[in-house]
């Protein structure tokens, strides 16, 4: 696997594999699928280059499809896994595919530490808030009252929010966009300039276990009055005509959405959104009546796997050249024969 690959203007093509996608009709995925594809050669990336590793779920049949390297693993696993594979080659362009069951349930942990380490990768969490591939049950991110075959009284579980759980495990870049959206590609893009890790949330449909989950933000008639894409550094507007936007409350200091022009509001009184302010991403991954997209939060910050270079280095010019033979014999030591 060669770190400089042969120059080439590629194409999605390029980045398209062989295979047959397998995907339900009318599933989320394959737009998804069809934004990074025509994302990468955008970015310069490079198919010799770039690997996708996935765990366990309807998204993780994703790495087939791509015409780069792939690894398909184990439930909940796959941070664990590209976190290897960046500190054995960190030329490589790793990105991790993971969903609402497979990266907040058994993996959990695992996203958790990739993303305080802050290791130079890129994490696409699809969210279709049900276990699909598993045929229906709840997921962490199910609502209240969600009634499947594992809940057929209605969850009574508090969903979690993705968004969040990133902004609490310390992530640096956070963002999120959804599958049929135009801007998911802006969303990619961000994520693959973004130095460290970064975790792009995906609002996925799926059409046979929880279709229409998100019809309200994405549907062409009522989506406008409920999206609101950030922008850095201007208004946090909204609605069809951006006749509405946020402000900050004064008597509960939280976000609450507002119409222009009504009650004496004016443009003064929107915020502006600085993706730098953690306790304004904090207050925008839950809003009540309309849904933050686009970049929530983005810092810079220590990247894992180059300190991990920088001490290996600091390490050899300590120690010398290491020996693994002299290692494994140091110490107490004996023969059994």
């Amino acid at each position: 696997m060669s770190p400089n690959p042969p120059k080439k203007d590629y194409t999605r093509q390029d980045f398209t594999s062989d295979q047959e996608v397998r995907w339900c009709p009318g599933c989320g995925d394959y737009a998804i699928l069809a934004a990074v594809q025509r994302t990468l050669p955008s970015l310069g990336a490079s198919p010799e280059n770039t690997v996708f590793i996935s765990g366990i779920g309807c998204s993780s049949r994703f790495p087939y499809y791509m015409n780069t390297y792939g690894f398909h693993t184990i439930h909940g696993r796959a941070p664990a896994v590209a976190t290897g594979l960046k500190l054995a080659n960190p030329e490589l362009d790793v990105w991790v595919i993971t969903g609402d069951g497979d990266g907040l349930s058994i993996g959990g942990n695992h996203l958790l530490h990739v993303l305080r380490r802050n290791v130079d990768l890129q994490i696409l969490l699809f969210n279709n808030q049900i276990y699909g591939l598993t045929k229906g049950q709840y997921s962490p991110t199910s609502q209240v009252g969600k009634v499947t075959p594992s809940s057929p009284l209605g969850s009574i579980d508090q969903p979690v929010i993705p968004t969040r759980v990133a902004l609490g495990a310390g992530a640096k870049f956070v963002a999120r966009a959804f599958d049929t959206s135009k801007q998911l590609t802006d969303a990619l893009t961000a994520a693959k300039q973004h130095k460290g890790a970064s975790f792009v949330e995906i609002l996925q449909n799926c059409p046979v276990f929880n279709d229409g989950v998100f019809d309200l933000i994405t549907d062409r008639k009522t989506g406008p009055a409920h999206q609101l894409w950030l922008e850095h550094g201007k208004p946090m507007r909204f609605g069809a005509n951006g006749e509405r936007g946020l402000r900050l409350s004064p008597t509960t200091l939280r976000l609450e959405a507002v119409t222009l022009g009504r009650d004496g509001v004016t443009e003064q009184d929107i915020l502006v959104h600085d993706e730098t302010n953690p306790a304004l991403a904090w207050m925008l991954t839950e809003l009540a009546d309309v849904v933050a997209l686009g970049v929530l939060y983005r810092q810079e910050g220590p990247v894992y796997n180059e300190d991990l270079s920088a001490q290996r280095e600091a390490a050899k010019k300590r120690f010398g050249k290491p020996d693994l033979h002299a290692l494994l014999r140091q110490g107490h030591t004996w023969t059994v024969s």
